[in-house]
């Protein structure tokens, strides 16, 4: 059996390495940069180690936990904190939300007058939001709101109208407001590798059984066929894993939307620059960057002089993150639909969900081959929303 994996990402890499090990299976994957990680990848700028943005692996599944750990080890670092700058105050304060900052915030009375809605009406005020702006009205109060994520999300989706943003349901860091502890996950594995090159040594790994092709674009032949171009020759495979945009599959569809992040890095000259416990900070208003974060707090790299990447979102850049919008992902839902037998689409872009992770990417290869395993095909495999309990 012949299958041909599109990119070679962590979703990308994950599948490999799963389909190489099924008996019979021979695997092929091509890849349009010149390197295998995508955005993953370790890279060195002034001696220090970096990815694009902050990589660190994050998941409430001990099998995709164990698989990762069994081939790169991962160094669990529960104590990782976020905060966010907040201008207006002048102010660092934890994030997710934490109560124990409210006494310090200028408007205390007014957030407590918010937050003390009886629990049963901010119930159904939270089921009923079919919208960002009135899912986190409904979870926080207006006041918080407008002093942490309005102005934040806004210009990280590059958008005027948070009413748009209506897949919602839940918080991307997995509560919207936290009491007692600053460390940002808790109840889950947080970590980051203990290498040097981070995750290098899982993708070269990965990949050892599978055909590998570099600086290798996708030209498709006929879909219906699972007919691609290695090079100049048409090949039919029997099983394709694509995790590429649906869109970039079929010509003439309507291209699907993604905001960019264009990474800034900058050396300086002391040892550290965030406080004991803090990864990465976030900047929650009118600043043009959204995140900026100390790669030696992941890499635990010894130097010097520490290295710290600044964010900027970018409407025209790399297509990074899909739109969390139900017009946009039904217009890939359309395209998933022409896929014929055989062929899955995973990962964050193969997916067109926004909230997928590494530890997604792995848990979708994982059941991806335990249905090319049992002979059966479910359709482009999901992707479960983890509810984490903090």
């Amino acid at each position: 059996m012949l299958a041909l994996v599109i990119g070679g990402g962590f979703a990308g890499c994950a599948a490999a390495h799963l389909l190489s090990m099924q008996d019979g299976m021979d695997v092929v994957l091509i890849e349009a940069s010149g390197f295998l990680g995508a955005g993953n990848r370790t890279r060195w700028t002034g001696g220090h180690p970096y990815t694009f943005g902050p990589r660190h692996f994050l998941t409430a599944n001990d099998n995709v936990f164990r698989y990762l750990d069994d081939i790169v080890k991962i160094r669990l670092c529960p104590e990782h904190q976020f905060v966010t700058y907040i201008e207006r105050d002048a102010q660092f304060y934890s994030y997710p939300i934490n109560t124990k900052d409210i006494p310090s915030m200028p408007e205390s009375q007014a957030i407590y007058s918010e937050l003390s809605i009886p629990p049963d009406s901010k119930s159904a005020s939270i089921t009923s939001a079919s919208n960002f702006e009135d899912y986190w009205i409904a979870s926080v109060g207006p006041t918080l709101y407008n002093k942490f994520i309005k102005d934040y999300t806004t210009k990280m989706w590059c958008i005027d109208n948070l009413r748009t943003i209506d897949t919602f349901s839940w918080s991307p860091k997995g509560v919207t407001l936290k009491e007692g502890s600053s460390a940002a996950w808790e109840g889950v594995y947080s970590g980051y590798p203990y290498a040097s090159d981070g995750y290098n040594q899982y993708f070269d790994y990965a990949v050892k059984s599978t055909k590998v092709f570099l600086n290798h674009p996708l030209r498709v032949h006929s879909i219906a066929n699972k007919e691609f171009y290695i090079h100049d020759d048409v090949v039919a495979f029997d099983l394709v894993v694509s995790t590429v945009s649906p869109d970039l599959l079929f010509e003439g569809v309507p291209s699907l939307p993604y905001i960019g992040r264009r990474l800034e890095k900058v050396v300086l000259p002391v040892e550290h620059a965030f406080p004991k416990d803090v990864y990465f900070t976030y900047y929650g208003q009118h600043e043009n960057y959204t995140r900026i974060v100390e790669y030696k707090k992941f890499t635990k790299h010894s130097s010097p002089s520490t290295l710290i990447g600044i964010e900027y979102p970018e409407i025209n850049g790399r297509r990074d993150y899909p739109l969390p919008i139900k017009r946009e992902q039904q217009l890939a839902s359309q395209l998933f639909d022409q896929l014929p037998d055989n062929f899955f689409s995973i990962g964050r872009a193969g997916s067109y969900l926004y909230q997928i992770d590494i530890d997604d990417c792995i848990e979708q290869a994982l059941d991806l081959a335990r249905q090319v395993s049992h002979g059966s095909y479910d359709g482009p495999v999901p992707c479960k929303q983890y509810q984490f309990d903090l």
